[in-house]
Order: C-alpha cells, then structure tokens, then sequence
C-alpha cells in the first residue's frame, strides 16, 4: 500500500520540481500569494464602505434595519461548520482515508450550497423590495427634514452590499466547484499521505472565503444595536 502511495505521488510530481516535497512548498506558496491578491481586492471595497460609512452613518444604519439578521446568522453558523468539516477533510486526506474525505468534502459543498440557497433569498427579498440600485431603488427614509439626501446615502449601502456579498457569492460558487473537483479526484485515487497538497490549497481558499463572511456579517448587518427585523 505505501509503495503504491509512492507511485501515485511520483506520478503527480511536474517535471519542473526537483522532489514532491519542493512541489509542496511552491504550490502552498502560490496559494498564499494568491490570497494575498485577493485580500488586496477586498481590502479595497472594505476601505470604501468605511469611508462611506464614516460619512453616511445614519443612513448606513437605516440601510442595515432591511438586512434579515436572521438569515445572516444562519449563514455565518453555515460557514463556520463547512471551514470544520473542510478541515477535517483535510486531516482525513492526510491520514489515508479516502472516504472519510470524500464524505467530509461531500458535506462542504452541501454547506456551501446551504449558504447560497439563503443568500439568494435575501437577494430576492431586496429585488422585490427595490432595495437593489439603480433607477428603480426606492427606499422609505427615516430623516423627515432630507428624505432625498438620504435615500441617496442609503443607496450607496445597498451599493456597496451587493457589490461585496455578490463577489463573495462568486467566490463561494467557484469554492464549491473547486471542492467537487477535489471529491471527483479523490473517487479515481488521486491523493495518498504523500500527495495531498491540491486538497490542502482548496482548503486554504475555502477557509478564506469564509473569514471574508465574518467581516461582511457584522459590518453590514450589526451596525448599530437595534435591528428592525
């Protein structure tokens, strides 16, 4: 059994790379400064919400009163149980044990799924609520004195809402293509003890996709201490 782990990792080992261990390193390396691009481009869209809201902080906070804090909870609890079971997916790569992995990523993906399934309800109740912007955003504004100013205000939140929960849905979408090519890979044998690291990296960028999830969770949805439901 250890020989033909051996020989699956030799067969996995690019031309370029002087042994599997070499191999290792680069490709972890890689991920990581992916992610770290990655960090730059959300980083962005974070420091503009700031700034928005340093500016704009009661109309902010009226924005968040249509956030369902409710299905944004639900979602984070999601996130958080697929970053455990991606985890142990991972271990159970490392440990020889194939099905468990496979098990594992199965359930990831159902997560993933989960968490998707409720964005998308969201979505559907801010569409039917015209709270998405454009020329048919209408929202009802709690300041009397400048109603237009500050629905305007507060279409720059709902701006910024499904500009960053849209592109983390992306990356959520693309996350769970990636764990079911791991799972279909895994089905033809493809990871030993000695030839895990695709499974490694996948589970770097699911981890990342899910800590993006517990900045936005509380910056778009608790902003102040009341919530309208």
């Amino acid at each position: 059994m250890a020989t033909s782990d051996i020989q699956v990792a030799e067969h996995a080992l690019q031309h370029h790379f002087a042994d599997m261990e070499q191999q290792r390193e680069t490709s972890t390396f890689g991920m990581w400064m992916f992610l770290l691009t990655e960090i730059m481009f959300f980083g962005g869209l974070f420091c503009a919400y700031l700034v928005y809201r340093a500016s704009y902080y009661t109309a902010f906070v009226e924005g968040s009163q249509k956030m369902n804090i409710w299905l944004g909870a639900t979602n984070t609890a999601v996130l958080i149980c697929s970053s455990l079971t991606m985890a142990l997916g991972v271990r159970a790569a490392q440990m020889a044990k194939p099905k468990l992995m496979i098990a594992l990523l199965l359930v990831t993906i159902l997560f993933g799924l989960g968490f998707l399934g409720i964005k998308a309800v969201e979505y559907h109740e801010h569409w039917v609520n015209h709270e998405f912007p454009g020329p048919n955003f209408h929202f009802e504004t709690g300041d009397p004195e400048h109603p237009a100013t500050d629905a305007q205000h507060t279409e720059i939140y709902f701006s910024l809402y499904w500009a960053m929960t849209g592109l983390h849905a992306l990356h959520m979408i693309i996350g769970v293509g990636l764990v079911l090519w791991i799972v279909l890979a895994g089905l033809r044998g493809a990871f030993t003890p000695h030839y895990y690291n695709p499974v490694e990296n996948v589970g770097l960028y699911w981890h990342f996709v899910d800590l993006v999830w517990i900045y936005l969770f509380p910056l778009l949805y608790l902003i102040s201490k009341k919530h309208g439901g």
